[in-house]
């Protein structure tokens, strides 16, 4: 498929593609060139889009995307991976202490004290 068909399944402008294959972000397996030296794209492609996406929105920058797709070894990549789980641990610690803050406000047990309960 042409790169404006990838551009409107997966959201992301043609721009962002071509900064993405600038980048070595998309892999050789996924692109190729027709007779014309157009860009094809195989279906694949989504998917692994949506992964690259999903890895960004977790957090992980372009650079370290380049590491986990190109050059780093499989113990630097794994390493990666397990910061960021541990980041996401700690992200998730933060937020059900402060759920559990916000309920306590509503309760009137905070050392905050508002109007919040009836």
């Amino acid at each position: 498929m042409k790169a404006n068909e990838v551009s409107k399944l997966t959201g992301l402008p043609i721009s962002t593609l071509r900064f993405y294959e600038r980048k070595q972000l998309i892999p050789e397996q996924f692109l190729s060139r027709d007779e014309n030296n157009y860009r094809v794209y195989e279906k694949e492609v989504l998917e692994y889009l949506q992964d690259v996406r999903m890895l960004l929105t977790l957090g992980f920058s372009i650079q370290e995307l380049i590491l986990l797709i190109n050059e780093s070894s499989h113990i630097e990549k794994k390493t990666m991976v397990m910061e960021k789980i541990n980041y996401i641990q700690a992200l998730e610690a933060k937020l059900e202490a402060s759920k559990k803050f916000l309920e306590d406000l509503l309760e009137g047990k905070a050392n905050f004290q508002t109007h919040c309960k009836s």
